[in-house]
C-alpha cells in the first residue's frame, strides 16, 4: 500500500485546471489557509446501503439510554457513581478488568475489519460520518440548497436571504446538537435522572450543565464546519491504517489499467480508456481526494466515488466497476487471500477476549461470596453438646453486592448434613446496600462424626432472605477440619 503517499508536483505543473494540488493538503491553500469542501450530492447502489445502515445506527443511538434490560438501564456509564450496566450486566469500579475485554474486544475488532475491509468504519459506522452526512449535510441541503448553491452562496456578499439562510442552518445545527448531546449525557446519567435534570434550573446541576454546554458547542464546531479536517488533520486512525493494512486488505481503487489513459480535451488522444476525466468522482468527495491517485490517508472509504462513477459509466453504456472495492493484488490481476497471517491473529485474538468476557460474566453472579480460614487455630473442640462432640471453625467472610438495588441476605448451608451444622455470627438478615462490600467473622459448628479423616467439605450459599423463594445467589465449597478422632 502507498498509504496515501504522493509525488510532489507544484501547480504550475498541473495541465487540467481541475486537477488538485499534490503537494499539500486539498483542502488548504499554500498559505495553510481552510479550503472548504462542498461535496455534490450522490445517488446509487452503495448510497442508499449506507443511509439504511447509518439511519439504523443513529435510532440505536437515541433509543438505546431509553431501553431497560434486566432493570437496569441497557448502556448506563455512571462514572461519578462508578457504576456500569451493559445490556442487562452490572459493573462496579472493581470490575475494571471485565471492562478490559469489552473495550479491547472492540479495539482488536476495528483492527480485524480494517485488515480485511479496509477503512469500512470511517465510511459506513463512525459518529463523524453518520452524524455529518445523514443529519448536517440534509440540513444544509435543505436550507442552502445543493453543492454549487452553497458555493454560490459563501462566496457571495451579505444579504438578507444570506443572514436568513444561515441563521436558520445554525439554529437547525443547534437543535440537533443539544439532541445528541443530550442523548450522549444520558449513558452517563441515566435517561430517567437526565429527564429530571432538564426540567430543573442549571444552577441545580451546574457540572452537568457546564458540560453540557462544553460538549455541545465542541459537537457543533465539529459537524457543522470542522467536519473533514478532523478525519485528515486530528483523527490518529487513518494515520495507523497502514499497519493494520496490506495489499489484499480491501479499498476503494481506481482501476488504471482500464481507465488510462484519461480523455483530455486539450490534448490529441487516438485512443483513450474508460475515464473521461469528468472529475465526477471528486466533486462528491467530503474530504476533497481524488481517487484516481491511489489510496491516500484522506480517504474515508465511504463510497461516494464509486456511485458517481458508475452513474457516469452506465450513462456513457460502459460497465460499471471503474472505482470500485478491491484490493491491490487484484489490480494486478492475483488472486485476493482474506485468510492470512495478520487477519488470523486478528481474528484469534478477537475470539480470545470474547471467550475470556463470556467466560468472566457466566462466572459472576449478583452477590459474590468469599470464605478465607484465619491464620490461628484451625478449629475449637467444643466437647459434647446435647450428646454430640461439637467442633468449630472460624472463617472471614467477605460480601460484595454487585447490583444497583440494597438486598438483604444469609449465609446457609446446603445439603443434607445442614441440620448437622450450624453458621453463628453472622446476623440472621445481612444488609448490602448498592455496590457495598461486607466483611464479617462466623464460626461454623458441627457434629465431629461429619468429618472423615479430620476433614469435610461442605457448601455455603447465600440466599435472598427478601425473596419468599429463599433464592440462591452465590455458593462456595469449604473444608471443615477437625481431630481424627
Amino acid at each position: 500500500m502507498d498509504g496515501g503517499i504522493k509525488n510532489s508536483k507544484p501547480d504550475s505543473q498541473i495541465l487540467n485546471p481541475k486537477d488538485l494540488p499534490q503537494d499539500r493538503l486539498t483542502t488548504s491553500d499554500k498559505e495553510g489557509r481552510r479550503v472548504y469542501v462542498y461535496p455534490s450530492d450522490v445517488t446509487g447502489r452503495f448510497k442508499k446501503y449506507r443511509n439504511v445502515v447509518q439511519v439504523f445506527l443513529i435510532l440505536i443511538f437515541l433509543v438505546l439510554p431509553w431501553i431497560n434490560i434486566g432493570g437496569y438501564q441497557s448502556v448506563l456509564l455512571d462514572i461519578p457513581n462508578r457504576r456500569f450496566a451493559i445490556f442487562g450486566l452490572t459493573f462496579w469500579a472493581h470490575d475494571a478488568p471485565m471492562l478490559v475485554f469489552v473495550f479491547g474486544g472492540a479495539a482488536l475488532s476495528i483492527a480485524f475489519i480494517t485488515a480485511v475491509w479496509g477503512r469500512a468504519w470511517c465510511g459506513w459506522a463512525c459518529p463523524q460520518t453518520v452524524f455529518i452526512e445523514n443529519v448536517f449535510r440534509r440540513i444544509e441541503r435543505f436550507v442552502e440548497g445543493d453543492a454549487v448553491a452553497r458555493k454560490a452562496l459563501d462566496a457571495g456578499g451579505w444579504s438578507g436571504d444570506k443572514v436568513w439562510k444561515k441563521a436558520l442552518k445554525w439554529s437547525l445545527f443547534l437543535g440537533v446538537t443539544l439532541v445528541i448531546s443530550h442523548s450522549f449525557l444520558a449513558y452517563f446519567v441515566g435517561a430517567q435522572n437526565l429527564g429530571q435534570i432538564i426540567r430543573r434550573t442549571p444552577g441545580e446541576n451546574f457540572g452537568s450543565f457546564l458540560f453540557m454546554a462544553a460538549f455541545s458547542g465542541l459537537l457543533l464546531f465539529d459537524f457543522g464546519w470542522f467536519r473533514e479536517q478532523f478525519c485528515t488533520v486530528v483523527c490518529p486512525y487513518g494515520r495507523f491504517q497502514s499497519l493494520l493494512m496490506d495489499n489484499h486488505s480491501l479499498v476503494i481503487s481506481y482501476d488504471e489499467k482500464r481507465g488510462e489513459p484519461r480523455k483530455q480535451t486539450h490534448i490529441s488522444q487516438e485512443k483513450t480508456g474508460d475515464c473521461v476525466n469528468c472529475y465526477r468522482c471528486v466533486q462528491v468527495c467530503p474530504t476533497g481526494i481524488d481517487i484516481r491517485r491511489g489510496v491516500q490517508l484522506e480517504c474515508i472509504a465511504c463510497t461516494a466515488c464509486i456511485d458517481a462513477c458508475d452513474d457516469v459509466m452506465e450513462r456513457l453504456k460502459k460497465p460499471r466497476g471503474l472505482i470500485r472495492y478491491a484490493t491491490e493484488v487484484a489490480m494486478h490481476g492475483q488472486k485476493t487471500s482474506f485468510i492470512r497471517p495478520r487477519t488470523i491473529v486478528y481474528f484469534l485474538l478477537v475470539l480470545a477476549v470474547a471467550i475470556g468476557l463470556i467466560a468472566t460474566v457466566r462466572g459472576r453472579s449478583d452477590v459474590e461470596l468469599l470464605l478465607v480460614r484465619p491464620n490461628d487455630v484451625p478449629y475449637q473442640d467444643l466437647g459434647h453438646i446435647d450428646g454430640k462432640r461439637k467442633i468449630a471453625n472460624r472463617f472471614k467472610v467477605e460480601l460484595s453486592n454487585q447490583t444497583f438495588e440494597p438486598i438483604r441476605v444469609k449465609l446457609a448451608v446446603e445439603g443434607s448434613k445442614a441440620h448437622a451444622i450450624e453458621i453463628i455470627g453472622a446476623m440472621s438478615q445481612l444488609e448490602l446496600s448498592p455496590g457495598q462490600k461486607m466483611t464479617t467473622e462466623v464460626f461454623i459448628k458441627f457434629d465431629r462424626e461429619l468429618l472423615s479423616q479430620g476433614k469435610a467439605v461442605i457448601g455455603v450459599v447465600v440466599t435472598r432472605s427478601d425473596h419468599s423463594d429463599s433464592q440462591v445467589m452465590t455458593k462456595e465449597e469449604v473444608t471443615l477440619v477437625g481431630p481424627y478422632l
